[in-house]
Formats: structure tokens, sequence, C-alpha cells
């Protein structure tokens, strides 16, 4: 539960915006969602922080600089893979503006650190930490991450990467971030290689507003 619920919330909230768009709610009226999901998700993982045994295991050096250079590899690849058959049907974006038509940039604020601290820490905890070994064996807490096999690796990489609207990057930055953990062993280093690419792309967005992105 302290693995899944919060990603489990995650996606409840996702879905409940896209019900309350397609019975004509205006974007405008659902800007406190996101807000909302990042302070309720994060109080989840506040409040069972003590049950993430793995986060005690922090990274040496080198698998810093190795998890910070594949999050950047992670990034550029997302920029380019981006064909219309790479992308799983169209993605709505972010509306930025608010009702006066400006950018709302608290807003804006809000998303990037969500997507920069939150997002990365509540995914892993599932991708990785519970998924990719409860795959491997059902007591996934003794279960070490360099010895998953390639059925749990392929079956994890393959449910990231339809995640995402832009498949084929997810399934990418999924291996990427698998193996950063297999490697290391400690999940900080896939947290963080996803942080990297997270904040970096929130960073390109908000430079370009290029918003369809979020």
């Amino acid at each position: 539960m302290p693995r899944v619920l919060p990603f489990a919330t995650f996606i409840v909230f996702i879905i409940f915006a896209d019900v309350l768009e397609r019975f004509g709610a205006h974007a405008n009226a659902m800007r406190w969602l996101y807000p909302a999901k990042i302070a309720l998700v994060m109080a989840m993982l506040l409040a069972w922080r003590n049950h993430y045994r793995e986060l005690r295991v922090l990274p040496v050096r080198r698998d810093v600089f190795v998890a910070v250079a594949v999050g950047a590899g992670v990034f550029a690849l997302w920029l380019v893979l981006d064909a219309n058959w790479m992308q799983i049907g169209t993605s709505r974006g972010f509306d930025a503006a608010g009702e006066d038509g400006r950018i709302d940039w608290p807003l804006v604020a809000v998303r990037a650190a969500g997507a920069a601290v939150v997002v990365p820490l509540m995914e892993e905890l599932f991708w990785r930490s519970f998924l990719l070994r409860w795959l491997q064996q059902r007591n996934f807490l003794l279960q070490r991450p360099a010895r998953c096999g390639l059925r749990a690796v392929g079956i994890s990489v393959l449910l990231f990467g339809i995640e995402h609207n832009l498949w084929l990057a997810g399934m990418i930055a999924g291996l990427a971030y698998t193996l950063l953990y297999m490697r290391s062993e400690t999940l900080w280093t896939p947290i963080l290689g996803h942080a990297v690419t997270n904040g970096l792309l929130a960073a390109w967005i908000m430079v370009t507003g290029s918003w369809t992105y979020w």
C-alpha cells in the first residue's frame, strides 16, 4: 500500500479530470486539481516515509554522476521521439493561462516542482521499488534489484511506456531508470535520473512555452 496507493491516487486524479472535461468542465475550473493531487500524494509519501527502507541506501558519487547523465540523455530523447506513430492519442497539454489570459506562474511553479520532486519519488517507488521486484517474486522486499529477470524488466518497462502519451520515449526512459536501479541497487539513482529528466523538461517547457509536453 505505501508504494501503490500514492501512484494510484495520482492516476485517479487524472481520470477524474478527464471525466470532468468530457462532461463539459472548463479547464480553468479544474486548475485546482493538480496542486491538490500533488499535495495529497506528498502527504501520503511523508506519512509512509518509515516504510521506504530502500531510501536509506544512498548512492556512491560515481552513481550520482551516472544518474544525472542518464536523466539528461532521456530528456534529450524525449524532445525528438515525438513522431505521430510514437504517440498514444493526443496530449491535451497543460493550460498555463489564467482567466485573464496571462501565464499563471504560481501554478506553473507548482507544476514544475511536482514534476521534478514528487513525481519521480512516487513513480520510482511504484514502478521500480514495487512492481519490478514484485514481478520477480511476490515477497518483493527480499528481491535484489540486480537479480530481476528479463520478464520483470520487460513488463514493467512496457507498462511504464504506455502510461505516457509518448510511449516510445516512455519505454526508453523506463528502461534507463530500471538499469540505473539494477546497476546501483539503490532507488535514489532512478529517482535522481527521473528528477533530472523532469526538471530539464520543466525548464524547457517554461522557456519555450511548449505546454503540450505537460
